[in-house]
């Protein structure tokens, strides 16, 4: 429902928890010397507001300034409740002058903020830019903005035309009655001081803008006189205090002249024009005054004047006439007539008992006042001088003071308890902590960070010192200790109390005109007047405002609100009856959780128990005069209710223009406002919180009296137990709550966790939200209420106020503030269906606030349960414990589709419709859970949620790949192949397939990936190891082993050959390295190996051809060399090559020769890898690799001259050449298996003669072709020929060796060969020949190469130096002839004797 407001207000301390405030001083020098006697003047205050403050559009709403003058000093502030302000404090300090009280007047023109200052001895003036001249733009979108005082050092304030002294005044120590200061029309700034000797003297600075000298006017009753020198001193003349001194001045100024008005010592007011320098109008206020017998003999030195108009009601004056005990308000209103004349009209007279009045000020309706008790308290009251008949005064409920004495209890830490009260808000300033603590230091040094959390630190580090100090004895126990503590800490408190009360002495009262705003100007601090709720005036209120019904708003109905009354005057007694240890236990009893009832049972029980003075009994006699308590209960509790039936938060209509917007988004979001407000909130859940105490003791002790006091018997005391306890109860924890909040500080929080946070909540899809804090505010630190209200709150309220109201309505303080704090505490009630203040809090990371806040909420509220669970599960994970925040998330999912925040995690452009919320509630907390990186609670949630899913195919194929991965990750092998059977999807299926191969090989666990039995999954499986091994990086990824593994692990040892073989090609084409090799020929053998494995007609595997075997899904087309695409084969007719064994092993001899070159010279890899089998064996030889070379030609069936050709060209050169190449082919030497063990006389040149000799001798050849390519080669090179060769030849081929010889003209050689040959042939060494048999006439036929011995003999006649070998050889010949022919005959003979 909405506030009832009565008329009574609350003072709400303005100074926040904000660091002392910063000063910026100028020194202004007046050039005068200080007067004799040492002048003091009391200290004094003040306040300007702005003509345009109550105005929504302009630069200056809610813009105030005020400032505080003491001695020589004027301090400076300007407030704004919409923006900071920047350098908005200056303090000025006049040389040798004392600031007369009043002194200060601030006045605006179009252009320019005036500021007038009288002295005792001279008169200033600062001209300072209007604001709307300094922000010309319609749009201010600065969160902060410069104040009017910015540029304030810049000005030259002893220039003449910004000051003047008082002439014939300087050096004097008379003191000014009274003193005013105002701009007229046409800029000249006036100055009115009221003489010692009476009268008053004007002084007058010309425009700013102008030229012209300071001039002086003095009106007085007996004369006018223009004295240009000055006026003299009281003193001086010899006179005593006249009856005309003026002891207060106020000034009217009119269009062409100036009205001041001057209260007289003599009771009387008189009204001068400056302009005709004459009194118009005199009049004695003691005619005002009943009963004013002896009144005229006082001196009046109290009494005060002041003004105020308004177009209604005209000039009205207000006269208070100082008078013991009878202090009197005299309203009066200004009457002119049309011959220039004027009278007063008396309007109302107001009274007052109050001694020392402080300050009033005059409203058109109102008179404010203030003054000072006896314990030097404020004491604020204001009344309506038109409508008050009563004259009754409203109230003000100041703040108190500090409690002088602090309860620590038993379970409590000394420390700790002075910090909380030290520190909480509506307690102490930081200037009063500050003096505090350099009083207590003993020293005067300045904290240089004077920052509230560094402050903290610096008070318990100096209280801690000292106590330390001042232990003598190094044991004692805990108690003593403690009581140590307390002392210290007591010590300390008692200095901050004296500054604190130092800082709230009370020096001005001031009222805005335009907006009705109320300010209470403390010497250290400005507090705002808030209206207060009728329900806390009745409980505030003195006895004496609460005397008939009428007092009462709550009910019209007469018996109920006399019923209120007098149950509300009863709540007194109660509360004044509850000790401060109840009070205690009653606060502790809230904080545990512990029913409230039961805990006013026990402060009952107490009372009647301690109960000397009779107070039960006067409560039971006030009860039996309630007739009806219940209904009055009722009325109560419905006013402390906040719960409203509508959600709070709607942005409302949207003002039309950009500039309104603007403004709106700013209002009352100053450091200032956010202050108040969230205070006043603060007082309003203590007071109510108290009043709920008091009604639920209250209700108890009726049920302790039973039908003594109830009239309604049974039936009322059963709806008080079963409703009405119940719902104060209710209320009291709602309260306790709220004030909780209130005063509960905010955590700093580090901008890192606030990213992942912020992480976090976009996980969520909350990232958005207005709550999330976009700059933290200056106040450091902050409530959480407060970082609530300038994150969310503000924008809602505001929103929510201007949906109702135009936005050319005038910013109406009263009507604005307790909308604020109402709506406010409303946001923030645990019953109403809002949840922005929790989800503030998890927006800004204050977890530790929320976990409280949850926890004191949870067992009794019944609104947003799942909301809260889900909130106490964001604490958990932020404190990292994860199995509780999984808890209360599976219990928030049951209220997910009957709270809104729940269904805001819901909503989602990318789910699908047909998705339950549930399970979209739990999509989004999977994804916070992944977000956060606890894998093992995804699992946990998803599998819950699969049961929730029952129909839902596609979510359930979701969750499972969620388990899935998350299983993956762990390492958990075995599950994550559980979940990606269960999948129902087979395309996620197949993915995850292909995440668990990828994964696996990555992680080299081969042996879980291979073991796994892929039932219905093994094509797949197989398709995918193939498609990641044809397309990734052969040396860099092991997929072709891992699927070589996996056919053998199945026994498929075709395939398995079939991979390897695959493998071992690629390897060759695109590897072409010595490692590359390497598993070629590793690859071949395993290929090998798996063919032997089978039966040999199933040893054959398929080789598509080149082109075709690498060919992937989804791969892009190549191009052939002329850049076209080939033609796509025909379907059915692929080409393929069927490979059996021989063919694999030719391969791996293939690639096993390759690594061998490779391995001795690397250079050659990269060609080796290509190389054909006759251009390895050419390649080999030209490394030294005969061996190799020889074994390689052999499998594939290649000539072996080119090998023996080469080995003996490297006969010859190393031969021929020097000492590096016998080092160098020692290297190639060593490759070669040789024949015999080298010995240290053996040289290169021998082991490779030796090394040749054995090619030839290994693999003999049809009619000696090898050795006669190397006697070719030698005797080509002009090389003589080795006996060793010769001799081997000779037994193979001598006729072959003879030719060769000739073809050299080896003529000599050839004759010796031939003369050898001819022996043998006749039996002489005929084995060296390879000759079986010799020439006999039993053994075969034997021959000789005629052609060529014809050729030798021809070539050996035909030069005179051979001619004795041709002879030898003719010789040889005819002897040869002669045996044939011998041997002849006989074996014709024999024939003939066998045939005969």
């Amino acid at each position: 429902m909405a506030a009832v407001l009565e008329h009574s207000l609350v003072e709400i301390c303005g100074f926040g928890r904000e660091a002392e405030r910063r000063f910026r001083e100028v020194i202004v020098s007046p050039g005068v010397s200080a007067p004799s006697g040492g002048l003091k003047f009391p200290d004094s205050a003040g306040a300007f507001h702005y003509e345009e403050s109550g105005k929504l559009l302009s630069v200056t709403s809610n813009r105030f300034v005020h400032w505080w003058t003491s001695a020589d000093t004027v301090q400076l502030v300007e407030e704004s409740l919409d923006t900071n302000l920047l350098n908005n404090a200056i303090r000025l300090k006049f040389s040798c002058c004392s600031v007369l009280p009043g002194g200060v007047t601030i006045q605006e023109t179009l252009n320019n903020v005036v500021i007038l200052i009288c002295t005792n001895q001279s008169v200033h003036r600062l001209v300072l830019p209007h604001p709307a001249r300094m922000y010309r733009s319609e749009l201010v979108t600065e969160r902060h903005m410069q104040s009017i005082f910015t540029d304030v050092m810049k000005l030259d304030l002893q220039d003449p035309a910004s000051c003047a002294l008082i002439p014939g005044w300087a050096g004097h120590a008379a003191v000014p009655g009274a003193v005013s200061a105002w701009l007229s029309f046409h800029g000249d700034a006036h100055f009115a001081l009221g003489s010692p000797a009476g009268g008053i003297t004007v002084v007058t600075l010309p425009p700013h803008d102008s030229q012209g000298s300071a001039s002086v006017v003095e009106l007085k009753r007996s004369s006018v006189m223009r004295r240009i020198s000055g006026w003299m001193p009281t003193a001086i003349r010899g006179e005593q205090s006249p009856p005309d001194r003026v002891l207060s001045l106020a000034v009217r100024e009119e269009e062409e002249d100036s009205l001041i008005f001057a209260l007289c010592q003599d009771h009387r007011l008189r009204m001068w024009s400056l302009t005709e320098q004459s009194c118009l109008l005199e009049a004695d206020m003691l005619e005002y005054m009943p009963a004013c017998k002896g009144v005229r003999r006082l001196s009046g030195q109290g009494h005060r004047l002041r003004l105020a108009f308004s177009p209604r009601t005209g000039l009205c004056l207000c006269v208070y006439l100082a008078v013991p005990q009878r202090g009197q308000f005299i309203v009066l209103q200004l009457v002119g007539t049309d011959n220039s004349r004027y009278s007063l009209e008396h309007i109302s007279s107001l009274f007052s008992t109050q001694e020392a009045l402080v300050d009033f000020t005059l409203t058109p309706t109102d008179v404010w006042a203030l003054w000072e008790d006896e314990s030097n308290s404020a004491l604020v009251k204001y009344i309506n001088f038109e409508h008050n008949t009563a004259g009754q005064w409203n109230q003000v409920f100041v703040q108190p003071p500090p409690e002088e004495e602090v309860s620590v209890g038993v379970d409590l830490d000394p420390r700790e308890t002075y910090l909380e009260l030290l520190f909480s808000p509506l307690r102490f300033t930081a200037s009063a902590i500050v003096r505090a603590l350099q009083i207590f230091r003993r020293g005067s040094e300045r904290i240089p960070d004077a920052s509230w959390e560094n402050l903290k630190k610096e008070v318990t580090q100096a209280v801690e010192s000292e106590l330390q100090s001042s232990v003598t004895e190094f044991e004692f126990s805990q108690e003593e200790y403690r009581q140590l503590q307390v002392e210290f800490w007591s010590r300390f408190y008692s200095c901050c109390l004296q500054y604190q009360e130092v800082e709230s002495t009370p020096l001005g009262l001031t009222v805005c005109q335009q907006t009705g705003m109320a300010c209470l100007l403390r010497k250290g601090f400005v507090s705002f007047l808030l209206p207060c709720f009728a329900v806390d005036h009745l409980y505030l209120s003195y006895d004496q405002y609460l005397q008939s019904e009428e007092d009462t708003p709550i009910s019209d109905d007469p018996d109920v609100a006399r019923d209120v009354l007098q149950l509300v005057r009863t709540l007194r007694l109660v509360s004044d009856t509850v000790s401060a240890e109840m009070a205690y236990e009653m606060e502790k009893a809230l904080e545990y959780l512990q029913t409230p009832e039961r805990a006013a049972e026990l402060v009952l029980e107490n009372m009647v128990c301690n109960d000397k003075d009779g107070v039960i009994e006067d409560i039971q006699n006030k009860l039996q005069d309630i007739r009806n308590p219940s209904v009055a209960m009722m009325a109560l509790l419905r006013e402390l209710d906040l719960e409203t039936d509508s959600e709070l938060g709607g942005d409302g209509p949207v003002a039309p223009g950009l500039s309104v917007r603007m403004s709106l988004s700013q209002l009352y979001g100053s450091n200032c406002a956010v202050s108040v407000v969230c205070q006043a909130v603060c007082h309003m859940a203590m007071t109510r919180a108290q009043f709920c105490r008091d009604l639920l003791i209250l209700q108890k002790l009726y049920l302790h009296f039973g039908d003594n006091v109830f009239l309604g018997g049974g039936a009322q005391l059963l709806q008080l137990q079963q409703d009405l306890i119940p719902r104060t109860s209710h209320l009291l924890s709602s309260y306790h709550l709220l004030k909780g909040v209130s005063q509960s500080l905010a955590s700093s929080v580090p901008m890192d966790a606030i990213d992942v946070n912020l992480q976090h909540l976009t996980a969520l899809e909350l990232s958005d939200t207005p709550s999330v804090s976009t700059g933290r505010s200056a106040l450091s630190p902050q409530t959480v209420l407060e970082l609530f209200y300038q994150t969310a709150a503000r924008r809602i309220i505001i929103s929510q106020i201007f949906s109702l109201q135009n936005t050319d309505s005038p910013l109406i303080w009263t009507h604005m503030i307790s909308s604020l704090v109402q709506l406010l505490a409303q946001l923030i009630w645990p019953s109403n269906p809002g949840f922005q203040f929790p989800e503030c809090l998890m927006a800004n990371c204050q977890f530790t606030q929320l976990q409280d806040y949850v926890r004191l909420i949870g067992p009794w509220c019944q609104v947003n349960i799942g909301s809260c669970r889900f909130m106490l599960a964001q604490c958990y994970l932020a404190d990292g414990e994860g199995q509780k925040a999984l808890r209360c998330f599976q219990e928030a999912a049951t209220e997910v589709e009957r709270e809104e925040f729940l269904r805001k995690l819901t909503g989602s452009e990318d789910e699908e419709a047909a998705t339950s919320p549930r399970l979209q509630y739990y999509n989004k907390v999977l994804r916070l859970l992944e977000d956060v990186g606890l894998p093992e609670l995804v699992i946990q949630l998803a599998s819950l949620a699969i049961a929730e899913a029952d129909d839902d195919v596609h979510c359930q194929a979701a969750l499972w790949t969620r388990i899935f991965k998350h299983h993956l990750d762990l390492g958990h092998n075995s599950e994550a192949y559980e979940a990606l059977t269960q999948n129902p999807d087979s395309s996620m299926q197949l993915d995850c397939l292909r995440q668990l191969v990828v994964v696996l090989c990555e992680r080299s666990q081969l042996q879980d990936l291979v073991q796994f039995p892929y039932t219905n999954l093994h094509d797949e499986v197989v398709g995918i190891i193939e498609s990641r091994a044809r397309g990734l990086d052969l040396l860099a990824h092991n997929y072709y082993e891992l699927l070589y593994a996996f056919h053998i692990t199945r026994h498929n040892y075709r395939k398995a050959g079939t991979v390897m073989f695959e493998f071992g090609m690629r390897l060759g084409r695109e590897v072409r390295t010595r490692l590359g090799l390497q598993k070629q020929v590793n690859c071949y053998l395993a290929a090998l190996n798996c063919l032997r494995l089978i039966r040999p007609e199933y040893a054959w595997i398929v080789q598509p051809v080149s082109g075709t075997m690498y060919g992937r899904p989804g791969a892009s087309p190549k191009r052939n060399s002329d850049g076209e695409f080939p033609a796509e084969p025909a379907a059915g007719r692929r080409q393929v090559d069927i490979l059996e064994l021989c063919d694999l092993e030719k391969e791996y001899f293939l690639s096993r020769a390759r690594l061998t070159l490779a391995q001795h010279h690397p250079p050659s890899a990269a060609i080796a890898g290509g190389a054909s089998a006759q251009e390895l064996v050419q390649l080999l030889v030209q490394t030294g690799l005969f061996d190799s070379a020889l074994s390689l030609s052999r499998i594939f069936k290649l000539d072996l001259s080119p090998i023996f050709d080469t080995l003996t060209f490297k006969c010859i050169q190393l031969q021929s050449g020097g000492e590096e190449p016998q080092s160098e082919a020692w290297g190639w030497l060593a490759a070669n298996q040789l024949s015999v063990v080298n010995t240290k006389e053996s040289s290169a040149t021998d082991e490779a003669w030796r090394l040749l000799a054995s090619y030839l001798d290994r693999y003999p050849s049809t009619n000696g072709q090898h050795h006669r390519h190397v006697i070719h080669k030698l005797l080509s090179h002009g090389i003589p020929l080795p006996d060793w060769l010769l001799k081997s030849y000779k037994c193979v081929d001598a006729p072959s060796l003879l030719r060769l010889l000739l073809n050299f003209d080896l003529l000599e050689t050839a004759a010796e060969l031939v003369l050898e040959y001819v022996d043998a042939v006749l039996g002489r060494g005929h084995q060296y020949f390879g000759i079986e048999r010799p020439l006999s006439a039993t053994s075969p036929p034997a021959w000789l190469p005629y052609t060529a011995i014809d050729q030798l003999l021809h070539a050996l006649s035909e030069t005179q130096t051979h001619s004795s070998l041709h002879n030898k050889v003719r010789n040889k010949l005819d002897e040869y002839h002669n045996v044939v022919q011998q041997t002849t005959e006989r074996r014709l003979a024999a024939q003939r004797r066998v045939a005969a």
